[in-house]
């Protein structure tokens, strides 16, 4: 007899827990184990702030949360999870991050206490061109001649906490989650699933999964929450039909304008085709009037050449008779 499984666990976005969930104190374990193992480092969020990017709206299309955290020093993390393709998104991290650095900046205050962005991008779309799934970047100072890298001075050193200069700027995350293949490799990438799929598996054990597991649970949720939750859920579903079926629709469209213009360039190649036709006629045509011309031309020189001659011949035989009257 076989013996009946679970039913299967249904757990919340990672953008809607975000806005509702994981903004409680007694939350912040989950968003620390998952910043934790993208890091590697232990991270232990301060605080959730509360700027004009964490403003809620069910239809928005993006989620971005400001997080104080705190490691070796205290520095800012910026999450932003986006569905639908955006262009000039890769504009919009550094708009994000460079506001972020003023907003947290007090008027007059030293230059030093400066705060470093860590920018964390969870994209829903096909973000560029690449077949990774995890993008690192940051500012690198090196050497135009000896290649070097450039290091902090001792003071900086021991001031900042840091070795390198790029170590003050901030680090941008790209996590293209549906460039992930479902393989689960080390514990960063069972975030990934679930970032992916909602799903967390049994055997996960990455920080802040156990937690989660309870957390964002969806049968966990009030009736209130639950009812709202579907409601998201049902805007993010119209919205991607709708931005399916529009590619469609220009799909279609953009094979008739195609078509129009192919029967266009096709008219305008006939059209192309019709006046060489007629500008070779024409040259033929003026070829043989030119070979005309030279034939009458030669006639004329041949005529010419033989009145020459006729004259030459009648002058001497006029200078002949001339001399037989003088010898008379």
């Amino acid at each position: 007899m076989m013996t009946p499984q679970s039913p299967k666990c249904v757990f919340i976005s990672f953008d809607y827990a975000l806005k509702k969930l994981l903004r409680n104190k007694v939350n912040y374990d989950v968003l620390e184990g998952f910043l934790s193992e993208l890091l590697k480092t232990n991270i232990f969020v301060k605080n959730i702030g509360e700027s004009e990017s964490n403003k809620e709206h069910p239809t928005n299309k993006s989620n971005k949360v400001d997080i104080f955290a705190e490691n070796k020093t205290d520095e800012i993390i910026l999450i932003e999870l986006q569905f639908t393709t955006e262009f000039d998104y890769l504009h919009q991290t550094l708009f994000g991050t460079s506001k972020t650095v003023t907003e947290y900046r007090v008027p007059g205050d030293n230059y030093v206490n400066v705060k470093k962005v860590y920018s964390i991008n969870i994209v829903h779309f096909d973000l560029g061109q690449g077949s990774d799934y995890i993008y690192h970047g940051k500012t690198r100072f090196t050497g135009l001649h000896k290649h070097d890298e450039l290091h902090l001075a001792p003071a900086q050193h021991k001031l900042f906490g840091k070795e390198f200069a790029e170590d003050l700027d901030p680090e941008y995350y790209i996590l293209k989650v549906n460039n992930f293949n479902d393989h689960t490799q080390d514990r960063l990438d069972e975030w990934i699933y679930y970032l992916k799929h909602n799903e967390i598996k049994d055997e996960f054990k990455a920080q802040g999964l156990d937690k989660a597991r309870n957390v964002l649970n969806t049968s966990n949720l009030s009736p209130e929450d639950k009812k709202a939750y579907d409601y998201v859920l049902y805007l993010r579903n119209h919205e991607r039909n709708a931005v399916a079926s529009s590619k469609k629709e220009g799909s279609e469209e953009g094979r008739e304008e195609l078509e129009k213009l192919v029967q266009e360039l096709e008219k305008e190649r006939e059209e192309l085709e019709k006046e060489r036709e007629k500008l070779e006629k024409e040259l033929e045509e003026r070829e043989k009037e030119r070979e005309e011309l030279i034939q009458e031309h030669e006639k004329l020189v041949q005529e010419h050449e033989k009145l020459v001659q006729e004259r030459e011949e009648h002058e001497k035989l006029l200078a002949k008779i001339a001399k037989l009257k003088r010898n008379k």
